[in-house]
Order: structure tokens, then sequence, then C-alpha cells
């Protein structure tokens, strides 16, 4: 008798970890999306062996499908998982896409074992972001101007066609009879066409995110002007002003985007606290900028710099802890500055913990007054700098506004010797977790397009993540024992 696959592993492999996991894992929302399903279909392969091939592969960077599926056949760690099965890599794909959201729930689910063991401290933690290649080149990206351009270049080439295939047709009908029947329209003239559709497509798409984008900026400014409005410390005809420039205001907004009134809303993530997005540049009445672009590809994704190169991504952001480099909190979004994600990614880590943690930090691209006042609001004390590590001191300036004042406390909080220390943990916390997905896994760049896709994606990547850090931390405690997670307290 052949050898069992299971006897070809060491037995602290992390094939058998997975496995083990497997059984903790509550997978009853995947299951019922399958048994949903027409029975009279194929025979499904078990949601449990999907799960685990894709919760190996993601973990040992084996990201693709096709590469997933060659394993079953040639990688021993694979095939055991799969006990013999083989999907083909158009079935594990489809599976992905069809339990994508369900998948990334598991997220949750592995922090709380990795809570269970022991290894969340919540003294530091340390927020920052990466810019990850989207499934899509720079090079299929277009502005709003050119695209203007090539949709009066393409049109004028279409109706030129059009004139001389009917001039064409005439001098045929005269030399050989009418009545012939009607051809395929020529290659040129197809291609010329499916291309002017795709731009005005891709163009229609980009006024619509600029009259949103618009229309989201004015209803900001006019919740501003009713504050001041309503703000008794201010002179009566002033505020009558801000009464009048709110409602102007709210009127345009409504012109431009009537879908999304003041209140009526609806965030992708309802369950979490929403991640901003990229505004399209907008001019005032609501059309795109020149400059504005929209990917063809994956129109989501935006241009965005990464070590000094554009690269066409999204800018993906982790919480982590600092004793044991757990991902706290994750998220992706497709607006590159950073200062925005504070709040969102501060009330995603309290929504997933029981405690409130020490000490938050953060580079000086999450600087605002804003962002100190909350932590400190949620007692939490916070270490962000207020400049670039590179570049010099900033001459000395008269502090005369609140937000200066911040600025200055800050900068003379992270000079000193304690708040130099903490603050030089930073880089230790949060950096070598990028270089272990980045390089040490090989995951450069998202396989999905779409930013709700994409979403799921990094949510996945960052599970596995803390899986591979709860087996070597379960491999630390019992080095000669068994895996297993039934002497796990709660």
């Amino acid at each position: 008798m052949p050898p069992s696959p299971m006897e070809w592993l060491p037995s602290g492999h992390l094939a058998y970890f997975i496995l083990e996991v497997l059984g903790e894992l509550d997978l009853s929302g995947i299951e019922e999306q399958i048994r949903l399903k027409d029975a009279r279909g194929e025979r499904p392969y078990a949601p449990t062996m999907m799960v685990a091939l894709f919760l190996y592969g993601y973990s040992t960077g084996q990201f693709s499908s096709r590469r997933i599926a060659r394993g079953t056949y040639e990688d021993v760690a694979l095939r055991m998982i799969a006990a013999g099965e083989h999907p083909h890599f158009t079935t594990i794909n489809q599976f992905r896409l069809e339990h994508w959201e369900r998948l990334a729930e598991l997220f949750e689910q592995v922090f709380e074992m990795c809570r269970r063991a022991g290894m969340v401290k919540l003294g530091q933690v340390a927020l920052d972001g990466t810019k990850i290649k989207a499934s899509a080149s720079k090079h299929k990206a277009m502005s709003y101007q050119r695209m203007s351009q090539e949709e009066n270049r393409l049109r004028a080439e279409v109706e030129e066609l059009l004139r001389r295939g009917q001039q064409t047709d005439e001098e045929e009908d005269r030399r050989y009879g009418p009545g012939q029947d009607e051809e395929d329209l020529p290659q040129e003239l197809r291609r010329r066409e499916q291309r002017l559709e795709r731009i005005r497509a891709a163009k229609a798409e980009l006024e619509k995110e600029a009259a949103e984008g618009r229309a989201a900026e004015l209803r900001e400014q006019a919740a501003g002007q009713r504050a001041k409005a309503d703000d008794e410390s201010v002179e009566a005809d002033e505020r009558k002003r801000s009464r009048t420039r709110a409602e102007k205001s709210e009127k345009q907004a409504e012109a431009l985007d009537p879908k999304t009134a003041s209140g009526s809303d609806e965030t992708e993530e309802s369950s979490q606290q929403e991640l901003p997005l990229h505004r399209v540049a907008s001019e005032p009445e609501g059309k795109p900028k020149p400059t504005a672009q929209r990917n063809f590809t994956d129109p989501d994704s935006r241009i965005m710099v990464k070590d000094g190169a554009f690269i066409q991504g999204y800018n993906a952001q982790i919480v982590v802890d600092g004793a044991s480099q757990l991902i706290i909190a994750q998220g992706v979004s497709n607006q590159s500055p950073d200062q925005q994600y504070l709040v969102p990614m501060v009330e995603r880590m309290l929504g997933i913990c029981d405690e409130v943690p020490q000490t938050f930090l953060a580079d000086s691209g999450y600087f605002s007054q804003q962002n100190v006042e909350h932590l400190e609001a949620r007692a939490i004390d916070p270490f962000i700098a207020v400049r670039r590590e590179s570049k010099s001191e900033e001459p000395a300036t008269e502090v005369t506004t609140a937000a200066q004042r911040v600025r200055a406390s800050m900068g003379l909080k992270l000079k000193e010797g304690q708040g130099k220390e903490v603050y030089a943990r930073r880089k230790a916390i949060v950096e070598p977790v990028f270089g272990q997905i980045e390089q040490g896994r090989g995951f450069r760049r998202f396989s999905q397009r779409g930013h709700a896709k994409v979403r799921c994606e990094w949510a996945f990547v960052c599970l596995t993540h803390n899986l591979l850090k709860l087996f070597r931390h379960v491999v630390r405690q019992r080095p000669s024992a068994p895996l297993s997670l039934a002497t796990w307290p709660g």
C-alpha cells in the first residue's frame, strides 16, 4: 500500500496547524451560501478543504489559483490538505470570488484566537500604510482632457470611415448592381467604434464621480457654515450670512448629486468605520478637472507614489501590536494621503479590541490637530511625528492658533528623552510587518480588481499574517508537543 501523504510531513508542520485551526473557525456562512445553490448542479468540494487551500496558499506566498491547483499535485502540504482531490484552478478561483466577503470576515476570528493565546498586549500600537500595485497598468489610465480629445478625434475618424464606406457602397452598386447583402463592418471601423464607446463610458463615470465629490465637498462646507450660524458668539450679521451660504451650498450639492442628500447615503462597510475614498478633482461647477484620471482596467485604483515611482495602486493600512507584531486592524482604500485614515483605523481597532492601547505611534503623514485630539479623547497617548524624519528642524515661528499649539506641543514631546524613545519604536513595530508581507511572502500586487474585492483580499492577507504569528507562538510554547488548540484558554 502507498504511504499516506500525512506521513510525508513533520508533526509540527504549518499544514497540520491550519487543519487544526479550521476546527475553530465558523464557516457556516460559506456552507449556507453553498447549500442555497441549485442541488442539481455538480457536487461541490468540501468548503473546509477549499478554505484550507487558501489559508495555506496565502500563508506561503501562493496567491494564484493556478499555483494552488498545481500544488495539489506537486506540493506535499497542499496535496495532503486536498486529501487526494485536485480542483481545477477555475473552480478554486470561482470559490474565492463567490466567498470573498466571508473569507475576509475570518480576520476577526483569527484575531480572537490570537487574543485567547495571550498574544495581544496593547501597550504600544503603530499605524502605517503602504502603496500596493493594482491589477492594472498605469499606462491604461487617461486624463479627462485627453478623453475629450480622443473622443473628438475618434468620432471624426468614425464619421470619415462611414462616409468613405458609403461612397464605396454607392460605387459598387453602380458597378455590380444594388441589393447586395450587407457585410460586416470593416475591422478598422469596428476597432475605432469600440474604443470610442469605452472612452465615452469612462468619461461619463469620471464626470459622475467628480459631481459626487463636489457635492460632498459642498455639503461639508454647508455643515461648517451651519455650525457658524448656530454659534452664539458670532455676530448676528455674520450668522445670517453663514446661514445663507449654507443654504446655497446645499442647493448646489442637491443639483449635482440628488441621490445622496444629507443623511441618506449608505456606506460600503456598514459594520466598520468607513475609510476615506479618493475624490476626483473637480471644477466649482462639478466637472472633472482636465488632469483628473480614470483607469480602464481597474477604475477604482489610482496613481500613487511609492519609493519615488508612480504606480497604479491602492493604499493599504494596518494597526500593529507592538509586542507581537499582530495586525489589530486593517483596511484599504484609493486615497493616497494618509492623514484621514487615522480616525477610522483607530475606531476599527477599538471595535475589535476589549481594551484601549496605552500609546499610539504614527509618522508625520498622519499628523493633524483633529487626529491628536481624537486619540486623547479616547484616552490614548499619541506620538505622531510633526515632520518627516529626513527633514531638518523647522525654523521657529510664533505660535498663535490652536493647530500651531498642538503641533508645537507634539514636536516638543517627541524631542524629549522618553517621548523620543517611545516614538523610536514605531519603525520596529510596523515596518517589519510590511516587509514580511511584501518581501517575505511576495505579496506586491493585488490579484483582484475593484475596491470591494481588493478590500477582501487585503483582509485575507492580514489574516494569514496573524495566522503565521499564531503558528510560531504555539510552536515556541510547545516545541515538542503536537500542535493543538484544545489547551487554549477561553
